[in-house]
């Protein structure tokens, strides 16, 4: 059967086929399903089951479902265990056809909103596991026309499950999710270092007061300033796309713990392959799978690098609310673009906001750093059973970067504008000009001016040609921006 012809089966059926009947055929709001523990009641609409309403029942913590993106990844290893299991015989064409086609629509996000367990849970994950394959199992019974709960013709454990664990599953899902987004988030560390590129290209000769510890050091341009955030931000792209080679091996096929347990060895070599070719990514079978099954240090070392560029972010914001400061009675040496009203009860105030929320979203990614680190440090022997806690810190902190990265260059970098005539106030009235005057005045003469100018509360430049120790034009030479800049002396 085509998928054409499965959905035309869901459209002219799914009134008739979805719900439940009751002794007299007549429509139900309810289904009954058994599970070891016992029998309940489940919505008779749901696309999941009795496993997944017990993990709701269990486990009402964050009151989030599991990240999105965990999700769709799952969407993809069920389908390459399908495909795989389809290869060794498994299941007639019909069958197939219909799983096949709900794997790809989870995959897509359409099955987005029936994921709905909490986003920790115990049991490492396997609530997540059950609530796919509940899922999948009922959305292919829609597709083959057939009610929902029916898992005698398609099973969430015998059919979705089948020679799959948890245990290698959910951290290859992980690993998949956390590859994705980590090539989302280079796309955005792309876009705002070349922002602050065309930055330092657009401030390269306004030249302003450089600073040490808070105080008046020496002379440097704002547009270097803006090279330097972008040095670094390279340096953070560099590390996010070496992430990749730290997740791109996969536990798939281990089953329970490592061993394969359970399923066949073509299995174990194919499925792997399967979900390459869906991803596109270049995944491969751990050599080790006990051990990639036992240990989740790949995901400490990738959550270590996207801290270092929250770490990064968090410094450019505090940096640029400094040096927006004011506007009058602060630094004032730059303007942030203006994207809202700052206060209810002082008339034209504006806040820094977005340097605000990209700070916030860095200090939240070092705090679930430090949550997964203690979750990976968690596990126990054969399994590291805090995955839930493990996925949900390291996409949300892939999930924060991707947005500050693309809120910072977009709604702020982007149009900041230097107070060039502030900047040249600034430049003009402070000792830290001196050390650019020192090669010609020597430091005696220097300092002398220094003090002057401090006591007497007047400008170095005013004092300097007042002395005759340099010309007006001596002195904007030396301060001038490629003078300033010049590597040395």
């Amino acid at each position: 059967m085509s998928r054409t012809a499965l959905t035309l089966t869901l459209s002219q059926r799914e009134r008739g086929l979805n719900g439940a009947t009751d002794g007299r055929g007549f429509m139900s709001e309810h289904r009954h399903e058994t599970d070891l523990l016992g029998t309940r009641e489940v919505p008779a609409h749901a696309l999941w089951g009795i496993h997944t309403l017990r993990a709701m029942e269990n486990f009402p913590l964050t009151h989030r479902p599991v990240n999105r993106r965990l999700v769709h990844a799952y969407g993809a290893v069920k389908l390459a265990a399908a495909r795989t299991n389809h290869e060794l015989g498994s299941w007639d064409e019909a069958q197939f056809t219909a799983l096949e086609t709900a794997c790809q629509e989870m995959i897509d996000g359409r099955l987005d909103e029936h994921v709905v367990v909490d986003a920790l849970q115990g049991g490492a994950g396997t609530s997540t596991n059950m609530n796919v394959n509940e899922v999948l199992a009922n959305r292919a019974l829609q597709l083959l026309g057939r009610p929902l709960g029916e898992y005698q013709t398609v099973n969430p454990h015998d059919d979705v499950n089948q020679h799959q664990s948890t245990n290698d599953t959910y951290p290859t899902a992980l690993r998949v999710a956390a590859i994705l987004a980590l090539h989302d988030l280079e796309r955005r560390v792309v876009t705002l270092l070349e922002t602050f590129q065309e930055k330092e290209k657009q401030l390269a000769r306004v030249v302003k007061i450089g600073r040490t510890e808070m105080q008046d050091a020496v002379l440097i341009t704002l547009g270097r300033a803006m090279g330097a955030y972008a040095d670094a931000i390279a340096r953070d792209r560099w590390r996010i796309l070496k992430c990749e080679e730290r997740l791109r091996v996969v536990n798939l096929g281990g089953t329970a713990v490592g061993t394969g347990l359970g399923a066949p060895r073509q299995y174990i070599f194919r499925a792997v392959e399967h979900l390459r070719q869906i991803t596109g990514l270049g995944l491969a079978r751990a050599e080790n799978l006990l051990e990639a099954t036992q240990n989740a240090d790949a995901f400490v070392e990738v959550s270590g690098i996207v801290r270092t560029l929250a770490a990064n972010l968090l410094k450019i914001a505090n940096d640029l609310r400094l040096l927006s400061s004011g506007p009058c009675a602060g630094l004032g040496e730059i303007r942030l673009p203006a994207r809202q009203a700052g206060s209810s009860i002082m008339p034209g105030k504006v806040n820094p906001v977005i340097p605000e929320a990209v700070a916030q979203s860095a200090i939240a990614v070092m705090g679930y750093d430090q949550m997964l680190c203690q979750a990976v440090v968690g596990g126990n022997l054969e399994l590291s059973q805090f995955m839930p806690l493990v996925a949900d810190a390291l996409l949300g902190s892939l999930d924060l970067l991707i947005g500050a990265c693309q809120i910072f260059a977009r709604h702020c970098i982007a149009d900041i504008e230097a107070h060039e005539d502030r900047c040249r106030r600034d430049v003009f009235g402070s000792t830290a000009v001196l050390t650019a005057l020192v090669d010609k005045i020597g430091y005696d003469a220097a300092e002398r001016l220094a003090r002057e100018a401090v006591d007497g509360q007047q400008s170095i430049r005013r004092l300097a040609i007042e002395q005759g120790l340099l010309t007006a034009e001596e002195f904007d030479a030396l301060i001038s921006p490629d003078r300033v800049m010049r590597l040395g002396s």
